[in-house]
């Protein structure tokens, strides 16, 4: 699971690099898109033995595991997100930026970029046709929203 979740913000990162320029935008959290029941039912075994639930959401738990190095950094919250039709790729990766109000002028409406309006925050999408991830900016990003304070990496 940790390598499949190493090659999701990979190829997220790789994705975000090619479209904006914000190459050092650090990793927020991750998501698995589980692709069946039976799968679903690993990951989330794999997760409650990996670390804790600390936010249920109806698309699935967000779990706060230990640190695992990424491409993009530390990775402390892992989603296990349930199967869904509209969801074929692989997984997402939610990276934290350091002027979202700016990015969101710049980026909002150029192609692949959507804006995703939630009760307590707000999200802007990168959704690249063929591509095997989504990316996501979050407002307030995740780790805020949930009260986490840890130390970021510096690239």
């Amino acid at each position: 699971m940790e390598n499949l979740v190493k090659n999701i913000v990979k190829n997220a990162k790789i994705l975000k690099d090619k479209y904006t320029d914000q190459k050092d935008a650090l990793i927020n959290y991750a998501c698995i898109f589980c692709q069946s029941d039976k799968e679903e039912k690993n990951f989330l075994k794999l997760a409650h033995e990996l670390g804790t639930v600390i936010q249920e959401t109806k698309a699935g738990p967000v779990f706060k595991i230990p640190p695992l190095n990424t491409v993009a950094g530390k990775l402390q919250l892992l989603k296990i997100r349930n199967p869904d039709l509209a969801r074929p790729e692989r997984g997402d990766a939610d990276f934290s930026i350091t002027d979202y109000l700016s990015f969101k002028e710049k980026y909002l409406n150029k192609p692949g970029f959507s804006l995703i309006q939630k009760e307590n925050f707000e999200m802007i999408e990168l959704y690249e046709k063929g591509s095997n991830v989504r990316v996501y900016f979050s407002f307030p990003p995740l780790d805020e929203q949930l009260g986490l304070k840890y130390v970021k990496d510096v690239l």
